[in-house]
């Protein structure tokens, strides 16, 4: 990234690639921190990989968004998941590989993947 109008293109960009659904209080909400520091860390190649496995599963339930920062810099990426009526859960240290593992067991099968959330580390 070299100028603001590099910036703006990939903040269009990603705008593009998210496909937003409409927020439903039935969906399930994942929000990650595209914040400078999670930028820095890889939290794009999160937020890509997120998409595309909505994408190829065929999630209509889901409603993925970005977030600022929540002051966790040296967590990040950050992916927060909420499912409806539940309390949020927050997944730090996020890569491509780990996302993909939380979309299978948490998105589709209900079940936080503990070893990845901000407890338990």
């Amino acid at each position: 990234m070299k100028s603001m109008a590099d910036l703006q293109a990939i903040r269009e960009n990603t705008r593009l690639q998210l496909n937003l659904r409409h927020e439903s209080p039935d969906n399930i909400s994942i929000k990650v921190g595209l914040a400078t520091c999670g930028i820095n860390a890889g939290a794009r190649e999160v937020l890509n990989t997120i998409v595309e496995e909505a994408e190829k599963r065929k999630l209509e339930n889901v409603t993925i968004t970005a977030m600022g920062c929540i002051g966790l810099c040296q967590n990040e990426p950050i992916v927060e998941v909420q499912f409806p009526g539940q309390d949020k859960v927050t997944y730090v240290d996020m890569t491509p590989e780990k996302a993909v593992r939380v979309i299978e067991e948490h998105i589709v099968n209900n079940k936080a993947v503990d070893e990845y959330t901000i407890g338990a580390n």
